[in-house]
C-alpha cells in the first residue's frame, strides 16, 4: 500500500503545476490567457484555440498519469507541450536585457525555459523509461499503460 501511495504522490507532483494549478488560471483568468496566447499568434481566434486546446491538455493528460491510463502517451504529449511552450512564451533570446549576471526579465525567463524543459525531461523518463527496453516497449505500444499501481504478488516481477 505504501508503494502505491509514494507512486500516485510522484506522479501528482509530476503534475500539480498543470493540474489543478495551470488549469485553473485558465478558466479563472481566461482573458489574460488568451492575451497571453496572442503573443505567440497575432490573432484572437487561434489564440483562443491554443487556449483552450492547452486547457485540454493539461486536465486530460495529468488525469491519464495520475489514473495510469495511457499514461506514457500522456507524458510524452505533456513533454511535447513543455518543450513548445517553452520555444512559444520563454523566449529569453528576445530580450534586451538578458544577461547572466544581475538584475533582467530576460535571465527570469531563461531559467523559466529551463524548468519547462527539465520538467519535461521528468515526463519523458515516465513515458520511455530509464533504458532502451523502455524505450522499445513504448516505441512498439505507445497507447499502453505502465500500470504503476499494479502490485505484485509474492514471489513475482513486475
Amino acid at each position: 500500500m505504501l508503494s502505491i501511495v509514494v507512486i500516485f504522490t510522484v506522479r501528482l507532483l509530476l503534475v500539480l503545476l498543470f493540474l489543478p494549478f495551470s488549469a485553473l488560471d485558465k478558466i479563472l483568468n481566461f482573458r489574460q490567457a488568451i492575451d497571453q496566447a496572442e503573443q505567440a499568434v497575432s490573432a484572437r481566434a487561434p489564440a483562443s484555440l491554443l487556449v483552450v486546446g492547452g486547457l485540454g491538455i493539461e486536465i486530460v493528460m495529468s488525469l491519464a498519469i495520475l489514473t495510469g491510463v495511457g499514461d506514457r502517451l500522456a507524458a510524452f504529449v505533456l513533454a511535447t507541450y513543455c518543450i513548445v511552450t517553452a520555444l512559444l512564451w520563454k523566449q529569453f533570446w528576445k530580450g534586451k536585457d538578458f544577461r547572466l549576471r544581475g538584475q533582467g526579465l530576460g535571465r527570469d525567463v531563461f531559467w523559466d525555459f529551463l524548468k519547462n524543459l527539465a520538467l519535461a525531461g521528468g515526463f519523458l523518463l515516465l513515458a520511455v523509461g530509464t533504458n532502451s527496453a523502455s524505450l522499445d516497449q513504448f516505441l512498439a505500444h505507445p497507447f499502453a499503460s505502465s500500470h504503476p499501481y499494479a502490485v505484485a504478488h509474492h514471489g513475482e516481477r513486475n
